[in-house]
């Protein structure tokens, strides 16, 4: 029986498992969308919850912790700076994991795991280039694309 047990193996010994679980968070962290199997999407959850949740308080102790564990202090820094100011008054559930389908060549049932709101800056974001593309256009003096088909 596995009781009081927590935690997820992953058929990895200790160092393997730690070495898996803080690139994934890295990489969650770094690029706000990851493609990767069910059972690592539910074991990297808590610990990327857990980043967030350090970057809400944002001292120098907290910096450090999450240092210890993310890889790259790129991702530090995009932790401290534009995450933990994005979930500042949400209390929790700053992750998502959608469930994909089987991967083509062993049938291992995929997941992605997201930030919540991760597809509103990216919809902001390709919302301000068409709108900069727009004036761009404009100010060449010729009209856009779009609105040479109306």
């Amino acid at each position: 029986m596995r009781h009081k047990v927590a935690g997820f193996k992953l058929k990895r010994d200790t160092g393997a498992r730690d070495s898996l679980l803080r690139n994934l968070a890295t990489s969650v962290i770094l690029q706000e969308r990851i493609i990767t199997t069910v059972p690592k999407a539910k074991a990297v959850r808590p610990l990327v919850e857990k980043m967030i949740t350090l970057a809400k308080r944002d001292t120098l102790h907290t910096r450090r912790q999450a240092a210890a564990v993310l890889r790259t202090p790129a991702s530090v820094k995009k932790l401290f700076d534009t995450l933990g100011t994005r979930f500042g008054q949400r209390a929790g559930g700053y992750t998502r994991i959608t469930r994909l389908g089987p991967r083509k060549g062993d049938g291992a049932e995929q997941a992605m795991v997201e930030l919540v709101g991760s597809e509103l800056v990216k919809r902001a974001a390709d919302r301000a280039k068409r709108r900069e593309e727009r004036l761009k256009a404009r100010q060449e003096g010729r009209e856009p694309e779009e609105e040479k088909e109306e």
